[in-house]
């Protein structure tokens, strides 16, 4: 059986952007047992989604999921910076992540971003500087801690080596977000806890979280499948070409070195 998403990475974005659209819709209407349901055809949908993935891509989606989730338990479920409708953490969250991730990697490999790499990249700066200023004059709650991801983001727009994915990501978080509070999936407290620091609901730069997992996916994905391989026999599943992948860590010291 063909794969439909093979070599199609417009097609990717499209469905996952249906899918999120309307499995956040459900989301309102249901309780509990509903939400694992959801989570359960999440999962279903990521595994069709990584089916046209490479091996690498594959563990890096894994290592920005398991990475995000740890994120969410602590920001969520420990700090209480935002609450989900029924104050717990959906089981849609965790394959969630991980599909956001491979929407900003496929829309980077799209042919329109692929042609004007740097336009989109300054097109993304603009909507997350401009989200900021109208973070702290215009939504009702002065976003003082988006306006911290702001100049992350900001930073990493345009200074990282993988401004394409952070461009990409910030797009469909932006429309997630929004959506994701408008719909009361989840809401941001208008002070982050024991902070004293006004916050967005949602915050503008809260984008900026998918930085340090792709960070990580980049630096931990090649060296766990290294790993994995040498577990199994010695087999080599890093393909040679990725050993031209910028090191995550580098690309960080660059990035604060201002070279």
């Amino acid at each position: 059986m063909s794969d439909p998403f093979a070599n199609a990475p417009m097609r990717v974005c499209v469905f996952i952007f249906a899918v999120t659209a309307m499995g956040l819709a459900l989301d309102k209407i249901v309780g509990i047992p509903g939400q694992v349901l959801l989570g359960g055809c999440c999962w279903l949908i990521l595994g069709v989604v990584l089916r046209s993935a490479t091996r690498v891509e594959r563990m890096q989606t894994l290592v920005v999921i398991v990475v995000a989730t740890c994120f969410e338990v602590i920001g969520s479920i420990i700090w209480g910076a935002y609450i989900y409708r029924h104050h717990n953490l959906p089981m849609f969250v965790p394959p969630g992540h991980g599909l956001v991730y491979l929407f900003g990697l496929r829309l980077t490999q799209t042919r329109w971003v692929t042609a004007h790499a740097t336009l989109w990249v300054r097109c993304a700066f603009v909507g997350v500087v401009g989200w900021g200023i109208i973070g702290l004059t215009v939504l009702p709650n002065t976003d003082v801690g988006g306006l911290i991801g702001v100049v992350v983001l900001g930073i990493f727009l345009l200074r990282g080596r993988n401004a394409g994915v952070y461009a990409s990501v910030f797009a469909f978080v932006a429309f997630l977000e929004i959506y994701g509070v408008s719909m009361g999936t989840w809401r941001w407290e208008a002070i982050i806890p024991g902070t004293g620091i006004p916050n967005g609901n949602p915050p503008s730069g809260i984008a900026a979280g998918y930085v340090f997992f792709d960070i990580a996916a980049i630096a931990l994905a090649p060296r766990l499948l290294t790993l994995w391989g040498r577990w199994r026999g010695g087999e080599d599943l890093v393909p040679a070409h990725h050993a031209d992948v910028p090191d995550a860590a580098a690309s960080t010291a660059s990035v604060i070195s201002g070279q």
